[in-house]
């Protein structure tokens, strides 16, 4: 069992892993073993989520999910396949944690009077520079 938080669990045969030849790191290693790990997960098709969570990670990660709802995490970073197979997984919870928060609304703030008022100040100091500048010019 995966722990997304919130007591939510994602089941390890809700999980699909396959493997390839990886890019990465290894010298020889690399044209003989199948170390690069990609991870298929039906969000879809999970019972730990509820119908308006789903919606919220295919929406989020919709980069990563195809039509089906399947999130597809890469990782080919280490030289095992095992290292890569947890850095996969633990990706994936950090993707579906960061994918279910909430998003802080923003509140709108008024621009404050003294700040309203040195602005103005100050566009009337650079108009009266600029106007003295051209007087200078011209005599």
């Amino acid at each position: 069992m995966i722990d997304i938080g919130g007591g939510i669990f994602i089941p390890e045969d809700k999980i699909e892993f396959k493997f390839s030849r990886s890019g990465g790191p290894g010298g020889q290693n690399v044209n003989k073993v199948n170390t690069r790990v990609t991870l298929l997960f039906d969000v879809a098709g999970c019972e730990s989520f509820s119908g308006e969570q789903k919606k919220q990670i295919l929406r989020r990660l919709a980069t990563r999910a195809n039509r089906n709802g399947v999130l597809r995490v890469v990782c080919q970073r280490y030289r095992t396949q095992r290292a890569n197979r947890e850095a996969a997984v633990e990706r994936l919870g950090e993707l579906l944690r960061e994918a279910l928060k909430k998003k802080t609304v923003r509140k709108k703030t008024k621009v404050p009077k003294y700040a309203r008022e040195k602005r103005l100040e100050e566009k009337k100091k650079r108009s009266m520079l600029k106007k003295q500048r051209a007087f200078s010019i011209d005599d």
